[in-house]
């Protein structure tokens, strides 16, 4: 068990922040049950309790559970029950009326938080009872400065009369956690477009799919696109990873293209993005960029995916 990574969560004040407000605008004291999936050293259920929960049910199954019984424990934390298991393997679940869990990743959707908020809806949850976080958007942009394409196609510079664009293309075939600053961006964060949105609990789709489109006013080079999401946890309380949001352990992520593509003014460019994800295959992505004339006739096209990013 790595502790340095759940030291990371901990020490995420925006996280926690808004967990707790999100919590504490639900939580009716002495009269709330909430179930905390993915509990990890216990912080979130703690904080319910704190907030007056009558029950607090955690479940964790990886070995940091350990960690969080023995913080309840030392927390004296009364109604708070730790459940050693994933909530999908509970038979027969109380039911609560409210749901929580941060299992988000820099992909929003890695640690399966749709198919887990599926299942907890059907089994876990009170009719009317409460998700949180309730809804994720994903936005993504075009990266127009090339720092971070310069890092990953170092390939072509090693020398000595080598080829090298074997690996150089693996490269470019990977999606990249990266801090991206606002003015890489084409015409900054603002704008941004949302490619796919869900609502936690009655979606259950583990594959997603969207595009975003950008008519330029001027010319641009393009590099590669910029990912970040967007949880509602509740009305009134967001939660973001955006460039130029409030600093979280979150990063963005970037997906490069193999070839920077250049666009004159009144062109455009279109990413679409796919993914899938469950707790048997882990995440696979894949993202495609087309480049349009004036006239809206593709330019060039550009097919990318995850798995040739990886060694056979």
């Amino acid at each position: 068990m790595r502790i340095e990574y759940h030291r990371t969560l901990i020490a995420d004040r925006v996280r926690n922040q808004a967990f707790h407000d999100a919590l504490a605008r639900t939580i009716r004291k002495g009269e709330t049950t909430v179930a905390d999936i993915g509990a990890g050293t216990g912080l979130i259920g703690l904080m319910a309790a704190k907030l007056g929960a009558r029950d607090v049910i955690l479940y964790e199954a990886a070995e940091v559970a350990g960690v969080a019984d023995a913080t309840l424990r030392a927390n004296r934390a009364r109604g708070c029950h730790l459940m050693p298991c994933h909530s999908t393997e509970m038979e027969d679940p109380p039911r609560v009326d409210l749901v929580v869990s941060e299992t988000l990743g820099n992909y929003a959707f890695e640690e399966n938080i749709i198919a887990t908020l599926a299942d907890a809806e059907r089994r876990h949850l009170k009719d009317g009872g409460v998700i949180i976080p309730s809804r994720i958007r994903q936005f993504v942009a075009p990266v127009i400065t090339d720092r971070i394409q310069r890092e990953l196609t170092v390939w072509d510079d090693v020398g000595f009369g080598l080829d090298l664009s074997v690996a150089r293309e693996m490269s470019l075939n990977n999606v990249y956690v990266r801090t991206l600053a606002a003015d890489e961006l084409l015409g900054g964060s603002g704008a941004a477009k949302v490619w796919d949105e869900v609502t936690l609990g009655s979606d259950t789709r583990g594959a997603r799919k969207g595009e975003a489109s950008w008519t330029l006013d001027q010319a641009q080079t393009v590099y590669g696109f910029a990912y970040w999401w967007e949880a509602e946890l509740i009305s009134g309380v967001t939660l973001s990873t955006a460039p130029d949001a409030p600093r979280t352990h979150w990063e963005q992520l970037y997906f490069p293209l193999t070839k920077p593509m250049t666009i004159d003014a009144a062109e455009s460019v279109l990413i679409s993005l796919r993914s899938k994800s469950s707790e048997e295959e882990g995440t696979h992505l894949g993202w495609t960029a087309v480049h349009f004339d004036r006239d809206g006739a593709s330019k060039a096209r550009q097919a990318m995916d995850l798995d040739k990013g990886w060694i056979p």
